[in-house]
């Protein structure tokens, strides 16, 4: 009964204070206190500024590629594609409406890694289990991103004849500010091994330039909360009635059918000694597969003209129904003596 307990509270301590920044950003709004100009302005911060330099700094500060377990990260990796090409069946049977289907797919298969799902891991395993998220997220949130760039703009520039135009996703995915982020970490990464082989030790890195490294650092470290916020103030209730199929579809693709693919498959692959899984690797697991839809992707949505209405319902509803799914993902993962909580 107590280990329950420590459950529900570990998944509501880590979903909850997301959804009540967002909560607190739709109040701001309904008072007065956010405009409208202010609500937008601060979507493109978030996008062009913040979120690229909290990619970076994420990328940046990982140790290095040596005690890489390769085997759950490309096991990762190609999980997410394959919950990709489910959320394009789910968007593509759920609505016709272009812009709403880039809304869905995205949030079906685009995890909060980088902000819930470390966190989470944290709670679940402690120190060993954020080491493994760390490593998860370093290869899967470039991936997250570049199918989002490429599911939002696929849906966005059909001609008139339905074809898609794959010249305008690539240059979408080249100019994406969070993809140019992450890409910029991997060429530091690359210059550290480089240092560090000819040697012995890096001769010089970023933060030895402590002034640009800590402003880097402090946008980072706001890039969440006032996301949240920005969101709350474009989120609406009466939109919900509208949007309820897809809201429902997206929700459900994004904390059932999401981590039933990605975690149950791990656990058979793991059963047959295929996979290398265990309680350091599994909370890892359950923080890319089971927290909601990221919070930068509503953001995306709204940049790359998608439904940004849609994408804002899907994190809100998929962060509340995600305190409830991971409650019960990590009680079968205990009862099956697969974690350590």
């Amino acid at each position: 009964m107590k280990e329950a307990f420590h459950i529900l509270i570990t998944a509501t301590n880590a979903v909850l204070p997301i959804v009540l920044l967002i909560l607190l950003g739709y109040w701001l709004r309904q008072t007065g206190f956010f405009s409208g100009e202010f609500v937008k302005t601060g979507n493109k911060l978030v996008f062009n500024v913040c979120l690229p330099c909290m990619l970076f700094v994420n990328v940046y500060d990982i140790e290095g590629f040596g005690s890489i377990s390769w085997d759950i990260v490309i096991y990762s990796v190609l999980m997410v594609f394959v919950i990709f090409l489910l959320g394009l069946t789910i968007c593509l049977l759920t609505t016709k409406e272009p812009k709403r289907r880039g809304s869905i797919c995205q949030a079906v298969f685009r995890s909060n890694m980088a902000i819930i799902g470390l966190s989470l891991a944290s709670e679940l395993g402690g120190n060993d289990a954020v080491a493994a998220a760390a490593i998860v997220s370093a290869f899967t949130v470039p991936v997250f991103n570049i199918l989002a760039v490429f599911a939002l703009t696929m849906f966005c520039s059909e001609d008139s004849k339905g074809k898609v135009d794959f010249k305008k996703i690539f240059i979408n995915i080249a100019k994406n500010p969070l993809i140019i982020s992450i890409a910029l970490g991997m060429v530091c990464l690359v210059i550290r091994g480089i240092q560090t082989s000819l040697f012995g030790e890096p001769v010089f890195m970023l933060k030895d330039i402590q002034f640009l490294y800590k402003a880097l650092s402090n946008l980072k470290s706001i890039a969440s909360p006032f996301a949240l916020l920005v969101l709350g103030g474009q989120f609406t209730f009466s939109a919900v009635k509208a949007l309820w199929k897809e809201i429902v579809c997206g929700t459900l693709g994004r904390i059932i059918l999401a981590p039933l693919v990605g975690i149950g498959t791990a656990v058979v692959l793991s059963s047959l000694g295929i996979l290398s899984c265990g309680v350091s690797e599994y909370p890892a697991l359950i923080a890319l597969f089971g927290s909601p839809t990221a919070v930068s992707s509503a953001v995306m949505a709204g940049q790359m003209g998608a439904d940004e209405q849609l994408a804002t319902q899907l994190v809100v509803w998929t962060s509340i129904g995600s305190i409830f799914t991971v409650f019960g993902t990590v009680c079968i993962l205990m009862a099956m003596g697969l974690l350590a909580v």
